[in-house]
């Protein structure tokens, strides 16, 4: 099959966002998305919902730590950041 004929075209809001067709959603089965800005075009990837888990057996962990411990770490990090962002 030709690649154009998979292609759907998008409208984008005014806010910003678009709408995955259902059949799409679907079938990747996630509700997430990583986007590859390339320049000259945008790439949209299945994203997994969470990425940590998915990794869950596919890396040694150094430290004898646990994805659940990493996921608290990472946790930790994101709420450090909002909170030196939040500063006046």
């Amino acid at each position: 099959m030709i690649s154009f004929m998979r292609m759907k075209q998008l409208k984008i809001s005014r806010g910003g966002q678009v709408s995955i067709p259902a059949e799409i959603r679907h079938r990747w089965g996630t509700s997430r998305l990583a986007l590859d800005d390339r320049g000259a075009e945008i790439v949209l990837r299945p994203a997994p919902d969470d990425p940590i888990g998915a990794l869950r057996g596919g890396l040694r962990l150094s430290d004898g730590m646990t994805s659940d411990e990493l996921r608290r770490l990472a946790r930790e990090e994101d709420t450090g950041g909002e909170r030196r962002r939040a500063r006046p």
